[in-house]
């Protein structure tokens, strides 16, 4: 009897036949929504055909023999990639990718003419067609006609067909060696439940208030339930900053999931520093046991071996294939997932089809990649009956991005342009003419108790943190770890709710998302987009007896972040040099759809060449050349928070400088106390001693940490390097 593993904790083999049956039914069940249920079936059925070769068998029989020893095995992938190459044309790919990653296409067919005339390859395949009669289909198996009419939708469908054999591979083996663990996957509510939850919970806020912003964030609910019968495809959010956006998106959502049978919700976020505060929004209304939260800086802790049931747990393994109804992510995490060619970030892409995408804050998508995200959005919408929502409340005119304008959005609130002006809170004081110094902006800062003053670089931050002299004000920038920015803001809304004064020096970190509520906000010239959602954070909830302040001023010496910020500040100092800049509305729809059809004419949306290596099916390199963010930094680990928290940091940097095997889950728990430092400033801090290499890529910080400032370091030529 061939078998497909080793003996398990239970001293049981995994019978071949059996895991070649039960990967092609749990794949094709995966394919449905992809159109390629019997494409994936016999991808599942083929995957470890190879597996029959005698050399494989003995091999299985070695590691046993010698237990703890790594033994490379022979080729098992070559005789199902033979079958595959015979009946799913350029799909096959995913059965060599299968261990391993999707390789280019090229590169696969040198492999498999390599491998093809391997004697025992025909005996292995003769084997599995005797044991399983139905190896190979009685007639030709059809490839989806969309694929036949452009080569970066076949692209695409090869990413989804294989996302769909690999998690079904991964489960089936799973329940061989960790049926405790394979049984910890189940209980999350399905979303007919999930949409009960949300009705009840939305009773609360009906006819509960008068006011024209509480009659405004109802008016646009309404709207999103409305729209939520429309058929599946493109759709855009366009609410004002304070106009409910977060839990209209949902409702949406949920209500349009449920009326199309969709299968989850997922919401996408440009930072982790909005993650929890959205996953907690969605918890207190659907249930903790409803929501992932997935991206690199979430905490699941540690459990015990025997524990599959409890929501840790459950969180973990939810988080390996997006088994879930709720899923709050980060961009980032989405799309590098998309165009990535690794089975661990692959293995989830299958869940997307019949979903609901919620991409939040759109205007924060990265400029330089926007064509290749928007087609893969588009093939989901067009070939996979997956939603998505663009929400934003300065909505980008995407429409300028050839392709876009073809696929149709459909606004989910009808004549969004008013509800700017019914929810305009603010007003906007452009002191641009001539530039003020540092002094000069601590001094407007003195002049109200509670005021938040957004700058753009790390460096302008301190340069007016010393200026302010108030050893009460707060700051937030990348200096700081990402739990002293989770203390830093906590803190914020503790001030601001009682009145305290409260005066916040902070970067964009503060702009997407984050719901403070000052009478006073100073923002540094920046791109249009960035202005108005540093407006968001003024008079958020319009309690003030009349529009909070707005100013924006160009700093005497302060700096601007190169490429694409620089770029996009420059078309805003250009638009505000027309007539009546004095008084212009930042939140005028019409200023902010100029603003982005110029930004976008000026760009390069597809600077990598991604749809060029999409169309020649050279998955690693596209994998190489995607990066949402420039990694341009270096990591280093902080001792932030109490002596406990320390102790806990100091436990795990020892345990990875020991070289511990847990050593991603390791990684993934430092997350909170990681603070980036630029490649060249970790070198010079590397030679003065300020850095000890923890393992590759992270560092110990020994130089020093500020409860205000954090990152700090003594020597001023360091100190600017960081900053």
């Amino acid at each position: 009897m061939p078998f497909a593993h080793s003996r398990n904790s239970q001293g049981v083999r995994h019978d071949l036949i059996t895991h070649l049956c039960e990967v092609a039914n749990l794949a094709g069940r995966f394919g449905e929504p992809l159109s390629a249920r019997e494409l994936a079936y016999y991808a599942g059925l083929w995957h470890d055909v190879g597996k029959f070769r005698v050399a494989f068998q003995e091999y299985l029989g070695d590691c046993e023999d010698k237990p703890g020893v790594k033994i490379r095995g022979p080729d098992h992938k070559a005789a199902g990639a033979k079958l595959g190459s015979e009946h799913l044309g350029l799909a096959a790919l995913v059965i060599q990718g299968h261990h391993g990653g999707l390789k280019s296409l090229e590169e696969f067919r040198s492999w498999l003419d390599g491998r093809a005339k391997e004697p025992d390859l025909s005996k292995a395949i003769a084997r599995a067609a005797a044991e399983l009669p139905n190896l190979v289909p009685n007639a030709r198996l059809s490839l989806p006609e969309f694929i036949e009419r452009d080569s970066c939708s076949a692209e695409f469908f090869v990413r989804m067909l294989f996302s769909a054999l690999v998690d079904a591979d991964y489960l089936d083996t799973e329940r061989h060696f960790r049926p405790d663990k394979s049984a910890g996957r189940s209980g999350a509510p399905a979303i007919e439940l999930l949409w009960s939850r949300f009705e009840q919970d939305q009773t609360r806020f009906s006819g509960r208030h008068s006011d024209p912003v509480s009659l405004a964030r109802h008016e646009i609910f309404e709207a999103c339930l409305s729209a939520a019968d429309q058929s599946t495809g493109f759709f855009r959010l366009s609410v004002p900053t304070g106009g409910g956006k977060t839990r209209s998106a949902m409702a949406f959502a949920l209500r349009h999931a449920l009326r199309h049978g969709l299968g989850r919700v997922v919401m996408a976020v440009p930072f982790i520093s909005i993650t929890e505060q959205t996953a907690d929004v969605y918890r207190r209304i659907l249930g903790k046991a409803a929501v992932l939260e997935h991206h690199s800086a979430v905490r699941l802790e540690d459990t015990d071996a025997g524990d599959f049931h409890n929501l840790a747990v459950w969180a973990k393994l939810a988080a390996e294939n997006w088994d879930a109804p709720i899923i709050v992510t980060t961009t980032v995490q989405l799309f590098e997932s998309l165009f990535s060619n690794s089975t661990s970030h692959t293995r989830k892409l299958h869940r997307l089809a019949r979903s609901v995408i919620i991409l939040d804050e759109a205007q924060a998508l990265p400029a330089h990649l926007l064509t290749p995200i928007l087609d893969a959005l588009s093939e989901l919408c067009i070939h996979y009956g997956t939603t998505v929502v663009v929400s934003t409340a300065t909505q980008p005119a995407f429409e300028a991005i050839p392709g876009f304008a073809a696929l149709g959005a459909r606004e989910i609130v009808p004549e969004p342009r008013r509800f700017f002006g019914i929810l305009n809170r603010v007003r906007y004081e452009w002191l641009t003419d001539q530039p003020i110094g540092w002094d000069e902006c601590a001094r407007l800062m003195r002049s109200a108790d509670q005021c938040l003053t957004v700058v753009n670089t790390k460096r302008d931050a301190i340069a007016l943190l010393d200026a302010l002299g108030d050893p009460d004000a707060l700051h937030l920038s990348t200096l700081l770890c990402g739990a002293h920015r989770h203390a830093v803001i906590a803190s914020v809304r503790e001030r601001l709710a009682a009145g305290a004064p409260c005066r916040l020096v902070s970067t964009q970190v503060i702009e997407a998302g984050v719901d403070l509520d000052f009478p006073l906000v100073m923002r540094a010239m920046g791109p249009l987009d960035s202005i108005i959602q540093a407006a968001g954070r003024c008079n958020r909830e319009g309690r003030l007896p009349e529009k909070g302040r707005v100013i924006i001023f160009t700093p005497q010496t302060g700096g601007l972040p190169p490429g694409f910020y620089k770029t996009a500040t420059g078309v805003t100092s250009a638009i505000l040099a027309g007539p009546g800049k004095s008084a212009m509305d930042a939140n005028d729809a019409s200023i902010a759809v100029a603003y982005f059809k110029r930004l976008f004419d000026s760009l390069v949306t597809d600077r990598e060449g991604i749809q060029k290596l999409r169309r020649s099916f050279d998955y690693p390199q596209v994998a190489a050349r995607f990066r949402m963010i420039d990694d341009l930094n270096e990591s280093v680990v902080v001792f932030y928070g109490s002596s406990g928290e320390q102790r806990r940091i100091r436990k795990i940097v020892d345990r990875l400088r020991a070289g511990a095997p847990e050593g991603r889950q390791l990684m993934r728990r430092l997350q909170p106390w990681i603070v980036p430092v630029r490649t060249d400033a970790a070198a010079r801090f590397r030679a003065r001693g300020l850095i000890r290499e923890i393992t590759g890529g992270i560092g110990e910080w020994l130089g020093g940490y500020d409860p205000i400032r954090g990152l700090t370091a003594d020597d001023p030529v360091l100190t600017d390097l960081v900053i």
